[in-house]
């Protein structure tokens, strides 16, 4: 077995995308648009998910921020099964470098509705209340814009459960 010098092998690392490099596989559809590092995108790693079942559905927003988090406005939506173990990574693509929002929602059922069980969250993790929730509000642009260049873009959103009648991530 050959094995390589240490500077090439430090420098292939260094040559490949920031996307591609570790950190587990990237799912979804649009993983090769990450995964080459080249176009504009989203990687989105889901934090705290309280089990590894169901589904997780990731949406990019852009355009005007009043119409981010609206239900018909997404730009793109990707729902992946939830992997049973490792990171969970999400590529999302975006048309061009600008200012974009993204949420997510972790179907624990699998059922493809929203339940008690399930939990959500946003780029910029915004404190959202349970009255937030059921008002309808939507969390702050200020606080949920990312802003993508021409390459990809490493997010990290954490998941939201309703536990004791408020939203918090697992403990």
């Amino acid at each position: 077995m050959k094995t390589l010098p240490l500077i090439a092998v430090a420098a292939s690392l260094l040559a490949a995308p920031a996307a591609a490099q570790g950190g587990g596989a990237i799912l979804g559809p649009y993983a090769s648009r990450c995964s080459a590092g080249n176009a504009p995108a989203i990687l989105v790693t889901v934090v705290g998910m309280k089990a590894r079942t169901g589904n997780v559905r990731v949406r990019t927003f852009g355009g005007a921020t009043s119409t981010w988090f609206e239900k018909k406005r997404w730009l793109t939506r990707v729902e992946v099964p939830a992997p049973a173990s490792g990171p969970v990574r999400v590529c999302m693509p975006v048309s061009a470098p600008g200012t974009y929002a993204v949420d997510l929602r972790h179907d624990v059922s699998g059922n493809g509705k929203t339940d008690r069980s399930d939990g959500g969250g946003a780029s910029g993790d915004p404190k959202v209340t349970l009255i937030d929730f059921i008002l309808g509000r939507k969390p702050s642009p200020t606080v949920t814009a990312v802003r993508v260049g021409n390459g990809v873009t490493e997010i990290n959103v954490t998941v939201m459960y309703l536990q004791n009648g408020a939203l918090r991530p697992v403990s």
